[in-house]
């Protein structure tokens, strides 16, 4: 099977448009707008040029969804699965979690599931390996290694508020 072609074109102001053409001859572009949205869009095949339909995503929506595109997810949140049995995943702490603003140790994640947090995302820093002295925030995004058991036990405590 051939190698998907997909181009790019600036938009001046706007952004990068990318184009891809499927091996079904069906064009698909995503425009990646500066403010980090994204417009999909897929065109129809008589007319290569009729817009058929036309999504505009947030960041977050737009993540999703390449997540769910990926061959090797099962969730849109799911990074990796192992022939150990691991899964990591990526958990946002709610600013409602009653563990915003307390330290990653008095959640006892470890303890209670057998996962570990091995980094915390926040906005546009990376922590690796948290300590238990480690302070949440609202909108942090924990990356959670264990069983799949294990990974959405976490979630549920750090769900909680």
């Amino acid at each position: 099977m051939p190698v998907p072609r997909l181009s790019s074109t600036p938009l001046p102001g706007i952004g990068v448009r990318y184009d891809l053409t499927t091996r079904e001859h069906r064009r698909i572009s995503v425009v990646a707008h500066r403010d980090g949205t994204r417009t999909l869009n897929a065109y129809g095949r008589d007319d290569p040029d009729e817009c058929a339909l036309s999504a505009k995503l947030t960041a977050g929506e737009a993540e999703a969804l390449i997540d769910a595109l990926m061959p090797s997810h099962h969730s849109p949140s799911l990074l990796s699965t192992t022939g150990l049995g691991l899964v990591a995943e990526r958990i946002e702490l709610s600013a409602h979690s009653r563990w915003n603003g307390r330290l990653l140790g008095e959640s006892r994640i470890r303890t209670e599931t057998g996962a570990s947090v091995v980094a915390v995302l926040r906005r546009a820093q990376a922590i690796p390996s948290p300590t238990p002295d480690f302070r949440l925030a609202g909108g942090d995004m924990l990356i959670v290694i264990g069983t799949r058991e294990g990974v959405e036990a976490a979630a549920e405590i750090l769900g909680r508020e």
